[in-house]
């Protein structure tokens, strides 16, 4: 199975997220993940989609992804040339005796603690999926009581080759 990150611009309509991910399910697509969000121009959404299969699949995911009406524009996100990021929040019980080694390992890796109650801490993590599964294995030893993982939001390296889409 490959993975491609794919980014869509759609236009700010309800319903075109549903209509996306309806497409992927009547097929029998695999979405890993999917993000979206606002773009400078507020008629428009980004959206982030990381899917799976084979190179068949991939190349028919974006055929027919493109050919939805709302859909201004779809583009692979290559590695090399993209950058990526993905924020998770997790919870961890922990009693305060051990609270300084794991708050070490939180700066260690640029996170942050953003809630600290009598039994456990709510630490948010931010960067690629290599960096936040890294932290999760190293802090597996502690109780992890939830995970909430946004998915991948990507864009393109460098000034080259920007979408100005416009809506009719």
């Amino acid at each position: 199975m490959k993975r491609k990150v794919f980014q869509l611009l759609v236009e700010n309509n309800s319903g075109v997220l549903s209509r996306i991910s309806g497409l992927f399910s009547r097929r029998g697509y695999n979405i890993e993940s999917i993000t979206a969000g606002d773009t400078a121009d507020p008629n428009i959404t980004r959206i982030t989609i990381v899917a799976t299969g084979d190179d068949e699949v991939l190349a028919q995911i974006e055929k027919q992804v493109a050919k939805l009406v709302d859909v201004r524009d779809i583009r692979e996100l290559k590695p090399d040339v993209s950058v990526y990021r993905e924020l998770a929040l997790i919870k961890v019980r922990v009693e305060a005796k051990d609270r300084p080694e794991l708050i070490s390992l939180t700066d260690v890796f640029r996170a942050n603690v953003v809630d600290v109650a009598k039994d456990g801490l709510i630490i948010e993590i931010t960067g690629n999926q290599g960096k936040i599964n890294a932290f999760l294995k190293l802090i597996d030893g502690y109780e992890i009581l939830e995970i909430a993982r946004t998915g991948i939001a990507g864009l393109r390296r460098g000034t080259d080759d920007i979408v100005y889409p416009v809506v009719n």
